[in-house]
């Protein structure tokens, strides 16, 4: 957050059109996927992750392996908090190294805006389990110690990235898959029967704005590729960007969408398919944005520098090639919308 309260602008928006991926990408091979990325993504390149490497590589092991304090294992029902680290942990640390070693590599001399991924605390806490087999989120004081170590593991992972890239502006995403159905009370307990009780949304608000206070001056997204996203809650939090799934947006939500876009929040609209398919022109994949746009009535001269291009969510179930042309694509997707704001 800035001084007066409205969130950080990532510094590489000029009205020239900005697009950026979610996080994952196919394969398992760091050094490809860095290149690609790095490649393709000039203004807002990101740390890909590699999930088709197994556990320790999927967004909840990663994140997991930047907990401080808190450690993790791979039982069949999903993750579990331990006493204390093991070969999970460790496999989960050495995977974030080497996706970090590639980024540096293909980051040399890169000065700008550079996107790093985590998932959020109300996801991490609805996936984690705890001893006896339940999630983390049935327990209040459990959910404060995650936030707590995860606020510690970020402040870590960004002082590592601007050791590696000196030139990079960090920009944390939080990945909140699961934020609608912990605001919903839908999450469910380990029997499957029944589900967790809603946790109040200024608990929610609170945890959030916390991570992001913690932040200080990195700008911080929430991503999340569930319908519903909660758009006047994060603006309230503090984010100076949400990134959600376009095609998921309903009109209820256009409100919403209208008071972030005035209150100097960033939208990442999800407009180019994650899987492979037929893409529509560049133009044409934006064009439910600019219709939004003079729908809510905003300014075209502030489309540009309000939206970035992205996948509708992340790239894991792509070909290898299909994802190189959707990162391609959505480039070419958000020039559009700066040559031709109206």
């Amino acid at each position: 957050m800035t001084e007066n309260n409205t969130p950080a602008r990532f510094a590489g928006h000029a009205g020239t059109g900005t697009a950026t991926g979610i996080g994952s990408m196919p394969g398992g091979d760091a050094r490809e996927a860095a290149r690609t990325v790095t490649g393709s993504l000039e203004t807002l390149p990101y740390l890909p992750e590699l999930p088709a490497r197994g556990p320790g590589a999927d967004m909840i092991g990663r994140t997991a392996g930047l907990l401080v304090e808190v450690y993790a294992h791979v039982e069949p029902s999903g993750w579990r908090i331990s006493d204390r680290p093991g070969r999970d942990t460790r496999r989960a640390r050495s995977w974030m190294g080497e996706d970090l070693d590639a980024l540096e590599e293909f980051t040399q001399g890169y000065e700008g805006d550079l996107k790093v991924s985590v998932v959020g605390p109300w996801t991490l806490a609805a996936a984690l389990e705890l001893r006896n087999g339940e999630a983390a989120l049935g327990d209040p004081g459990a959910c404060r110690d995650l936030t707590a170590s995860l606020t510690e593991g970020v402040r870590a992972h960004l002082a590592d990235l601007r050791r590696r890239v000196p030139g990079a502006r960090p920009v944390l995403q939080l990945d909140e898959p699961s934020l609608t159905a912990v605001l919903r009370g839908a999450v469910k307990t380990a029997s499957g029967y029944r589900t967790h009780r809603a946790v109040d949304r200024a608990v929610v608000e609170g945890a959030l704005r916390d991570l992001i206070t913690a932040a200080g001056d990195v700008p911080v997204i929430v991503h999340s590729c569930a319908p519903d996203v909660p758009f006047a809650l994060l603006r309230r939090a503090g984010v100076s960007g949400i990134s959600f799934d376009f095609g998921l947006l309903t009109e209820r939500e256009e409100e919403a969408v209208g008071e972030v876009v005035e209150g100097g929040t960033t939208l990442l609209a999800g407009v180019v398919p994650g899987v492979d398919g037929p893409l529509s022109d560049p133009a044409g994949s934006v064009m439910g944005v600019r219709t939004l746009w003079r729908r809510l009535g905003l300014s075209p001269g502030i489309l540009a520098e309000s939206v970035v291009v992205t996948p509708s969510c992340g790239l894991a179930g792509a070909s290898p090639a299909y994802a190189r042309t959707a990162l391609a694509h959505c480039v070419r997707a958000a020039r559009s919308l700066a040559d031709n704001p109206e």
